[in-house]
């Protein structure tokens, strides 16, 4: 009898356990669960409807204009509103007054414009725009035309998805360094 009631309570604990572990794996399974990382979806996500056609495409800035840390550091880095406003000062931008009217908002208000990231790779990777860019890749090898695309609500085809074998295809066409250290630190 005491054995039947040790194997029942020793059930009981196995399935409350994995119950609360696949409670846990499944936020949706509790109400209490933590909202998920806002992902880069149609419609799209950004704060201020960013045209790159307009901006690298008709006016012809280069991509480092904005995206100043490119050639000296691991990330591109994104423009302080400052630099939007050392522009839109000057200029209205006419085609979209509604946008131009919400940079200056965050540049009144002393606050960053919280863009949402579109290229992220894993987080166990380092991707060097610094040793790209100055090995002269353009920034239109890996992120496509984008003087030719309009808001950016996703990767370019262009980009690989971010997985390592689209790296290492263009590492092993162009013949250099594939030591997994150069990412992997």
């Amino acid at each position: 009898m005491q054995r039947q009631w040790i194997l029942g309570a020793v059930a009981l604990v196995a399935t409350a356990g994995t119950l609360a572990f696949v409670s846990a794996q499944d936020p949706a399974a509790t109400s209490e669960a933590a909202p998920a990382a806002p992902v880069a979806q149609a419609p799209n996500p950004q704060p201020i409807q960013f045209p790159h056609n307009t901006h690298a495409g008709t006016y012809q800035i280069d991509c480092q204009y904005c995206h100043f840390s490119a050639e000296r550091s691991v990330d591109a880095g994104i423009p302080p509103v400052s630099t939007c406003m050392g522009c839109h000062t000057m200029i209205p931008g006419a085609q979209q007054p509604q946008e131009v009217a919400k940079i200056r908002e965050y540049y009144d208000a002393g606050e960053s414009i919280p863009w949402v990231r579109i290229h992220k790779v894993a987080d166990h990777v380092h991707f060097p725009h610094m040793r790209h860019i100055n090995a002269g890749l353009a920034c239109q090898q890996c992120h496509g035309q984008v003087q030719e695309m309009g808001v950016l609500v996703e990767p370019d085809e262009a980009w690989g998805k971010g997985k390592m074998g689209w790296c290492i295809s263009c590492h092993v066409e162009q013949d250099v360094n594939r030591d997994c250290t150069v990412c992997h630190y």
